[in-house]
């Protein structure tokens, strides 16, 4: 097996335990280029050649295969080799390109991929018999479908579009709260910052400051054109955002299913032997979720000169307008160990496009300034 001549132990897989499941066939595709697809600390997923509008969202459920489902809620079948415009409204299936057969092991999560998450684009993994979205049981064999919803702005996708990631795992890679703090001492996970609110992960929270004139955000408009999501720099963004001032409180009132663009507050760090995950801070401090796509790769933000890079929050309020203030906690970020350092990290080497950004849109749209 290629596991045994890869990275051995606990921990998120590498990039290069990927490619060994790659060639051993325990992630497989019958299109090419499955190895470019690879990330620090994860794998991209390609849609495939036909979607399917359904009624519903749905999980198959024990016994159950995704396919079966498909048949019963499908209202009609899309093709995507052309491309096709994905509505905003409706619930989409797509079977993805590739498919696995991990041995017992191994287990997986997947999560959008950062200009998912930032079009407000809704995407879930699903997989047979699965109880949960986003998870792949440990051994799994079978195929992968996505879930996908657009909610801010219809989008022409085609086949291979790639909207999530895998990230695999063996055994339990999460850090604790006191090995998180050592990890916050040794290396400093905060750029610049002396100080970091550990409780179950480290706390984040968000900046209303206004500076320069500058916004402190972004919100979507309604009823806009079309975002083809092969242009890249290639929107303006006033066509399909709001710049948001920031107030002399530092604050903002988010309303109801309404999308908007934030940033944290602190600049993030991720150790080269570390991944981490954006979640909620605590599902009883407002009615708003933060993050659709919450996954930082190793190398995130990790410079030499310990300058971090800034945290874009996806946010959407629920229910009741919400007044969110400069400096309110909204989330944490859970380190995960690596079973490995992965042969490649998150940057501009590999052409990340997010890794110096600061209040950035999705990298469809040129520069407010239009450069």
């Amino acid at each position: 097996m290629a596991e045994g001549t890869a990275v051995k132990g606990a921990g998120i897989l590498p990039s290069q335990a990927i490619r060994a499941l790659i060639e051993s066939g325990e992630i497989g595709s019958p299109h090419p280029g499955l190895t470019e697809q690879v990330q620090p600390a994860s794998l991209d997923l390609r849609l495939g050649p036909l979607a399917y509008r359904v009624r519903a969202s749905f999980l198959p459920g024990p016994g159950r295969k995704v396919a079966e489902r498909i048949d019963e809620l499908a209202m009609h079948e899309i093709d995507l080799r052309r491309g096709a415009v994905l509505e905003t409204g409706c619930v989409y299936i797509v079977p993805l390109q590739e498919r696995l057969a991990l041995n017992g092991r191994i287990a997986g999560m997947a999560n959008p991929k950062s200009s998912t998450g930032r079009l407000n684009v809704f995407t879930r993994l699903i997989v047979d018999e699965a109880g949960a979205f986003d998870m792949v049981p440990a051994g799994y064999q079978g195929p992968l479908y996505a879930e996908i919803a657009p909610n801010a702005f219809p989008i022409l996708v085609r086949e291979g579009a790639r909207l999530n990631q895998l990230r695999l795992r063996r055994g339990s890679p999460n850090v604790g709260d006191r090995a998180l703090e050592k990890l916050h001492e040794e290396v400093g996970l905060l750029g610049d910052e002396a100080a970091a609110q550990i409780r179950r992960g480290l706390v984040f929270t968000v900046d209303l400051q206004a500076t320069e004139g500058a916004p402190v955000g972004y919100r979507a408009k309604s009823h806009t054109g079309v975002i083809d999501l092969d242009r890249i720099g290639h929107y303006d963004p006033r066509d399909f955002w709001e710049a948001l001032p920031g107030s002399r409180r530092g604050d903002l009132v988010l309303d109801p299913d309404e999308f908007y663009i934030l940033a944290s507050r602190e600049s993030v760090r991720i150790p080269p032997a570390y991944a981490a995950e954006m979640i909620p801070y605590d599902t009883q401090i407002g009615e708003f979720r933060v993050h659709y796509a919450g996954f930082f790769d190793p190398g995130f933000g990790w410079k030499a000169e310990r300058a971090g890079t800034r945290a874009v929050l996806e946010v959407r309020s629920h229910e009741v307008p919400f007044v969110l203030e400069h400096g309110q906690a909204v989330g944490r970020l859970v380190y995960e160990r690596l079973a490995a350092e992965p042969d490649q990290l998150y940057g501009a080497g590999i052409g990340s496009s997010y890794h110096s950004q600061g209040l950035t849109l999705s990298k469809h749209f040129r520069s407010w300034n239009g450069a």
